[in-house]
Order: structure tokens, then C-alpha cells, then sequence
């Protein structure tokens, strides 16, 4: 194997502002050097100049979305020259893995959420195309990653080889130190797209159940943002939309509240999360987190521990999870230290980072053999 091991890091859209796992993951890398590839330049707070980008103003792009192949994204990859090409989410894959193919690179792809529940269960012919692309970059990929033990039977579901499928969690930079106190300006904090999955209805409903009335600061964006500030102003609740945010207002945001709700559930179209990265960036600062029993979460939130947690899509219980964690100062303060020492131990970013270069040295390994 060379000195320098280079990977080539691929989102189609380099890279949404939501998607700091990708960001994080790659920087934090010792061993292997990332290269960011994308075919298209997506600008947002995450997007870099030197993302390489291999259709600038997406001419080129419709036919790889179209066949899968693209002898410009052939030519973008090889110039990258990496040992490995690791792709994240499942359509995703697909796209690149042709390229990695020809070039007889090996190609490891992270399933996510969405790409193995919602979208290869849509009907009609855009069902019957998705599932065929799935099934064939999990035969052309020599590693599947998982990002939870849900979302990794959901892959071997839709057509995985089991001994592909490894679950990884991505990790979190956790603070060497207990950040200090800063004064709270919000009873609870969101942080997600505000989509069906995420639950933001069920959270306002229950925020309305709430006697003590709670401020909330709701950080986000997407396509149900008005008819959600339409729903907080019907319901009379106190809260505040703050649309999205840098990673670094995002950590003070949530310095300055009491806890986190995370109300995911699965969606009307079959969209699931697969363990979202704001649990483990709460608990990492020492607060506690109010969520559902859904899809990954209960792998990161051990009720009554670490958190709280009710059945999805029950905003009555959800309420009363939030009463009683507001209304309890030692609570919130004995579950956010068990939460900072269970997300050190096993979702700390530079541990799990190494653990994924294990994953890269082993796939570079057997193609290799």
C-alpha cells in the first residue's frame, strides 16, 4: 500500500449545510487523506473551494443520473487518484460506483436512513429503478456501512450481502472537558430539516401540553417550515425559528438550553432516520435529550439514563417526558453527565474514526488478494 492513502469522499451534491457528519468524519481522518468529489457544487455552509467537482454547472450531470456512467466523472475520480472511493447514501453509490469500477478502485458506500427505507419502497417504475440501482452498487461495493443496527437490516432487507454490512457509528468530536455554564436562554432546542420524519408537528403539539409553557428554539430549515410556523402560531406556543445555523451557533445554542428534543418517527412515505448526529452532539455537552423510540436512537439514548424516550408519534407522552425533565433541575442534570460519559465511550469521533480506517485498510486489502 502506498505511504499516502487517499479516499475519495463523493456526495453527488457537495455538500447540503445538514450533512456536517460528512465534513466531520473525513477531517478527522490521520491515516488516510481525504479528497471531497461531488458533481455538482452545492453552496452552503459546508462547501469548500477545493471540493472537486466534476460537472461544473451541472452539465454532464442528467446522464450519469440517467445510465450510471460518465467518462468526465471517470476522469475526475482517476485524477484524485485514490485507494478507495467512499460514497454516502445508497443512490449516491451508484452513481460513482461505475467510475470505481472501471478504474478498479474499491468502493465502500454508508447507507444512511432514507436511501434503505423510504426510497427503495416508493412505487411505480421509480421503485422498481431505485431497488435495481441498490442492489447493484451493494453487489459492486466491497463494504456496506450501516449507521445503526436498524439501518443495517434494512440494507440486508433490500439486497446487501450480511457479511458486507458493517455498522459504524460516525462519531462526534466530544469536548475534552465539561464545557462551562453558560446562562440558559431556552428550555428546549431542535436542530433537523424540518420534514415528516423529524416530527416537528408532534414536538409543537406537545409543547402546548406543557403547563410551564417552555421557550423553544426550533434551528432548521426545509420544506415544512411555514406550514410549521402556521402550526406554532395556531397552538399559541413560545417559540422561535431560527432556520439554519453554523456548527458554531449551533454548539452555543445548545450551551443555552435545558434540553434537546429529537421527536423523529417514521413518515407517511416510509422516510426513517437512521441515529441522528444532534443526540450525540447534545450529549456531548452534557444535555439531556428528550426523543422517541425510533429507527437507531434507543442505540444512543438509554431511557431513563441518558434521556428520555417515548413511542414515536405519541406527542402526548412526549409532553409529558418534557414536564418532567423541565420541571426537575437534578434530572436534567444527572441524565446530560450519563449521556456525556455513554457518548464518550462509544461514539467519540476519534475513536470511531480509527475504527472506520481499520474498515478502509481491510477493504484495500482484500481487493488487493
Amino acid at each position: 500500500m502506498p505511504a499516502e492513502r487517499r479516499v475519495a469522499i463523493w456526495r453527488s451534491s457537495m455538500l447540503p449545510g445538514s450533512e456536517t457528519f460528512v465534513r466531520n468524519q473525513a477531517d478527522a481522518l490521520t491515516r488516510w487523506t481525504p479528497a471531497y468529489v461531488g458533481a455538482v457544487r452545492h453552496e452552503s455552509v459546508l462547501s469548500r473551494p477545493d471540493d472537486v467537482i466534476a460537472f461544473p454547472g451541472g452539465k454532464g450531470f442528467l446522464r450519469l443520473r440517467l445510465t450510471g456512467a460518465s467518462p468526465q466523472l471517470q476522469k475526475t475520480i482517476s485524477a484524485v487518484r485514490p485507494n478507495l472511493v467512499h460514497a454516502h447514501f445508497g443512490g449516491d453509490g451508484w452513481l460513482v460506483s461505475h467510475s470505481a469500477q472501471q478504474l478498479g478502485v474499491p468502493l465502500a458506500v454508508t447507507v444512511h436512513g432514507h436511501d434503505v427505507t423510504r426510497q427503495p419502497s416508493s412505487p411505480g417504475a421509480k421503485g422498481v429503478r431505485y431497488r435495481r440501482n441498490l442492489q447493484t452498487v451493494f453487489t459492486r461495493a466491497s463494504l456496506v456501512i450501516a449507521v445503526s443496527e436498524v439501518i443495517r437490516g434494512q440494507a440486508i432487507r433490500w439486497g446487501a450481502d450480511p457479511a458486507k454490512v458493517k455498522v459504524h457509528y460516525t462519531g462526534i468530536a466530544v469536548p475534552p472537558e465539561q464545557p462551562e455554564e453558560v446562562p440558559k436562554r431556552w428550555d428546549v432546542v431542535f436542530i433537523g430539516r424540518f420534514v415528516a420524519k423529524k416530527g416537528v408537528d408532534d414536538l409543537l403539539t406537545a409543547l402546548a401540553a406543557v403547563e410551564s409553557r417552555p421557550r423553544a428554539l426550533l434551528i432548521g430549515d426545509g420544506e415544512l417550515m411555514t406550514a410549521m410556523r402556521a402550526r406554532a402560531e395556531q397552538l399559541g406556543v413560545d417559540v422561535t425559528f431560527a432556520g439554519s445555523r453554523t456548527p458554531e451557533q449551533v454548539r452555543r445554542h445548545l450551551l443555552e438550553s435545558r434540553l434537546l428534543a429529537c421527536p423523529s418517527k417514521t413518515a407517511p412515505d416510509g422516510d426513517t432516520e437512521g441515529l441522528p448526529t444532534t443526540i450525540l452532539e447534545a450529549a456531548a455537552l452534557g444535555l439531556p435529550v428528550v426523543a422517541t423510540r425510533h429507527s437507531g436512537i434507543p442505540e444512543a439514548v438509554i431511557d431513563g439514563e441518558t434521556g428520555l424516550l417515548s413511542p414515536e408519534a405519541d406527542p402526548a407522552a412526549l409532553a409529558v417526558s418534557l414536564t418532567r425533565l423541565l420541571g426537575d433541575e437534578d434530572l436534567q442534570r444527572r441524565l446530560g453527565a450519563r449521556a456525556r460519559r455513554h457518548v464518550t465511550a462509544h461514539f467519540d469521533l476519534v475513536e470511531q474514526t480509527r475504527r472506520l480506517e481499520d474498515l478502509y485498510d481491510e477493504v484495500v486489502a482484500g481487493a488487493r488478494v
